[in-house]
């Protein structure tokens, strides 16, 4: 079910930067613009968010409206906003293995000391202009206009969290390690990860759909249950995978000083000598290979690891215990079951 969809989402994401170059002329107003845009959209991507989306709706819903995949596009408008944005406040100058959106902007500023300004300010308007196409989408769909308004606040909200999420992690990033709780840690979790990759686009689906109330509520639990998991595994992966694996340095993680609970529980639970190296590393300006191997022998030494596999353990029976009492179609809630399985698979 998953690839059909994508195969689906990805002809109408063609059909939709056509649509939209045609609606307000970009390619005429920057080819520059235009064409990063339609790069940066069109990069090759799982499509998770807005397949999440279609099963949410046609989970609790037999129509087929008008434009409901071009609606479901706008989650992964919305993704690729945050993508340009996070990538600039990372100083990330990569997004799955090709230049980010501010490096592939730098590239066509000729003499940028003298321009006043650089491919970060390029690639920020290029962002909001995503943001503003995404609602343009979103508002496509042919279904009941209350309905169609709830879900529309949802998808708002949704991106408010987002943003609040990336700011408290700044700030925590910047906060000594022993001052950081476990719960301000799921805030985060919560806010940047859960909301915009799993609730919302199965919530705001729903809504479309007419599920009851109870059912959003149930399908917002799953969502935060799957989305803790989901990021403790990135967090995992982060730290000890390859980075070919995940597409970014094993650097970023420590470089950013990110307060993840892999690294929170294995500050909480390590010796003094432990915590005095675990702290020069957070606060380093330039962290080395050297670093990383001693990062992850703390980790491992402490339990920390086995610790954020539990705890995936853990939130995976909660999500699955929530999908049984889902009254969604068969068909959909076995596709979010098998799906839940596979990318929690440590």
């Amino acid at each position: 079910m998953f690839s059909k969809l994508k195969n689906t989402l990805d002809n109408e994401l063609v059909k939709f930067i056509s649509y939209i170059n045609s609606r307000y002329h970009l390619r005429d107003i920057s080819m520059l613009l235009f064409n990063n845009m339609k790069h940066f959209i069109l990069t090759r991507g799982k499509r998770i968010r807005p397949i999440l989306f279609i099963i949410g709706y046609k989970g609790f819903s037999a129509k087929n409206p008008k434009n409901l995949y071009r609606s479901a596009l706008a989650i992964e408008l919305l993704h690729a906003f945050l993508l340009v944005h996070d990538d600039i406040v990372d100083n990330s100058d990569t997004r799955r293995g090709k230049a980010s959106m501010h490096k592939l902007m730098e590239r066509k500023i000729k003499k940028p000391k003298k321009t006043g300004f650089s491919g970060k300010n390029l690639a920020m308007i290029t962002g909001d202009i995503m943001y503003a196409i995404a609602i343009e989408a979103f508002l496509s769909i042919n279904e009941d206009p209350l309905r169609k308004e709830e879900a529309l606040r949802k998808f708002i909200e949704t991106a408010c969290y987002t943003g609040c999420g990336e700011f408290i992690e700044l700030l925590y990033s910047i906060e000594d390690i022993s001052k950081i709780r476990n719960d301000q840690i799921y805030k985060i979790y919560d806010y940047k990860t859960a909301y915009y990759t799993f609730i919302a686009p199965l919530t705001t689906g729903a809504i479309l759909a007419g599920a009851s109330k109870k059912q959003i509520n149930l399908l917002f639990k799953f969502g935060t249950s799957l989305g803790r998991a989901f990021q403790i595994k990135d967090d995992i992966l982060a730290i000890f995978a390859q980075e070919k694996k995940t597409g970014k340095s094993g650097l970023s993680d420590l470089q950013e000083g990110k307060k993840t609970l892999l690294i929170w529980h294995a500050y909480t639970h390590s010796g003094k000598q432990q915590k005095d190296n675990l702290k020069k590393i957070l606060n380093k300006n330039k962290v080395t290979r050297k670093d990383l191997d001693t990062a992850r022998r703390i980790i491992t030494d402490t339990g920390s690891l086995e610790y954020a596999k539990a705890q995936i353990k853990i939130l995976l029976k909660s999500s699955t215990s929530i999908l049984k009492n889902l009254k969604m179609k068969p068909a959909y809630k076995k596709a979010l079951l098998d799906y839940v399985i596979r990318i929690l698979r440590i």
